[in-house]
């Protein structure tokens, strides 16, 4: 348990789900009321 691969892999997945849970917040949560849809905006 002493190795820096151990530490740097525990590292890297805390890093990946943090950017996976502030993406889905952003994408579903609240603050996602103020995104537009750009494909909404040019409909003929």
């Amino acid at each position: 348990m002493e190795s820096p691969a151990f530490f740097y892999t525990i590292f890297l997945w805390c890093l990946l789900l943090s950017i996976t849970g502030y993406s889905i917040y952003v994408g579903f949560g609240p603050p996602s009321r103020e995104l537009r849809d750009p494909f909404e905006d040019h409909e003929d």
